[in-house]
């Protein structure tokens, strides 16, 4: 191993043991008192099983993460990927096939090394606080046409950026850079309409006070929108959620059944409003540009990674190819991985201050939202005093206490 690979085997080793130190302060920073703000949803019995539903998934995640890091590093080790790489060019189906077979090699093996993790997650810890709706059926299912969407989106793609790197030159990030944002653009009017339905029941929210509510409501910000759709999201779980996706004429927003359910028609209006200002305050587009350029940025950066034989020495792959060098390149990017991951936590963050001020402006109804999110918060079991540590590194949202004091300002 050269000293690329120890810089990347210690950016490896030091990123989980962050993240493990960060899970652990969390468990420790976990107040013993409800906070005031929440005594009238908790109850000494109920404030308990949030706790130990937080140190169950804790737990669980040291479990899991440090058999992936071992797996990973195990296969590294032995020198998997360049065993791998030998393997596939013995099927000499040149290298837009075998890119695909040794991607997808290393993409399934990954899969099924998760499903045991994913099983236990579904079937005992949210089964034993009383989340789960999942059957083996429905867990099957979801797993076969997660696979076959995969497949059916990924093989092209990736076919297309290894035949660019392979023929298209010095300018074959670039040609890449405009299919990727193509890609990216286009997945956010085909979601919508053709993958998420696969995966969840989309209905138009039935007529009366709510849909009443909701248009009253969009009407008086001019925001156009054509319906509002229920997701059975009870047929999985008894957690409550709303998104907004898609562009143009294909957004949609989405409440879940068992939000409608646990919320008064002012708290799911105030939701919504939350929803809407994602959209109004451009949060989708900026998350598209941004991932644009550093897609582009990564795509330049790979062109010449490609040229450096380190790389591959560093994972002891012999024969340079496009293929493995996409997958040694995407693991050499962990250590920028976790920066940016600070980063994109810190914008998100922002985000959703950003749609709960757009709330409570046009609704007029501070209120409504911060009852809203306390009932989120309890009915999915949330923790209410994260460690600051922790909020860095793994949280997209604000924790709750700081939505409802930004609220309350």
């Amino acid at each position: 191993m050269n000293l690329i690979g120890f810089f990347i085997l210690a950016a490896l080793i030091f990123e989980f043991v962050l993240h493990r130190l960060s899970e652990a302060l969390n468990l420790r920073s976990a107040s013993a008192l409800v906070p005031d703000a929440f005594k009238d949803l908790y109850d000494s019995t109920r404030y308990a099983r949030a706790q130990d539903y937080l140190r169950a998934r804790t737990r669980f995640a040291w479990i899991s993460s440090g058999v992936f890091l071992a797996a990973t590093l195990a296969f590294w080790l032995v020198g998997g990927f360049g065993l791998l790489d030998g393997g596939v060019r013995s099927l000499d189906h040149g290298p837009i096939l075998s890119g695909l077979i040794y991607v997808g090699a290393l993409w399934i093996g990954r899969s099924i090394l998760a499903v045991p993790f994913q099983a236990y997650t579904v079937f005992v810890i949210e089964e034993r606080f009383g989340f789960n709706r999942t059957n083996f059926k429905t867990f099957l299912a979801d797993g076969v046409k997660a696979l076959v969407v995969s497949v059916l989106i990924g093989a092209p793609l990736l076919s297309s950026v290894l035949a660019l790197f392979e023929h298209a030159g010095p300018r074959a990030w670039m040609y890449g850079w405009a299919l990727a944002v193509f890609f990216m653009a286009g997945i956010q009017f085909v979601a919508p309409r053709l993958i998420l339905p696969l995966f969840n029941k989309f209905t138009p929210l039935d007529e009366g006070e709510l849909r009443a509510a909701i248009f009253h409501y969009t009407r008086s910000i001019r925001f156009p929108l054509e319906n509002v759709f229920v997701m059975d999201g009870s047929r999985r779980s008894t957690k409550s959620n709303a998104f907004f996706t898609g562009l143009g004429k294909h957004r949609r927003i989405a409440l879940f059944d068992t939000l409608i359910r646990a919320h008064t028609v002012p708290e799911l209006v105030a939701i919504l409003a939350h929803e809407t200002g994602h959209y109004r305050k451009k949060h989708v587009l900026k998350n598209l540009a941004f991932g644009a350029v550093l897609c582009g940025a990564l795509l330049f950066a790979f062109s010449f990674a490609l040229r450096s034989p380190i790389l591959f020495e560093a994972f002891f792959v012999e024969q340079p190819s496009v293929y493995s060098g996409l997958v040694l390149f995407s693991l050499a990017l962990r250590p920028f991985d976790l920066l940016l991951g600070l980063l994109l936590n810190i914008v998100s963050r922002s985000h959703e201050l950003e749609a709960d001020r757009f709330a409570v402006e046009t609704t007029n109804d501070r209120n409504a939202l911060v009852s809203a999110l306390k009932k989120l918060s309890a009915d999915n079991l949330s923790n209410l005093s994260p460690h600051p540590l922790h909020v860095a590194l793994s949280y997209s949202h604000p924790p709750i206490q700081q939505r409802i004091r930004s609220i309350e300002k």
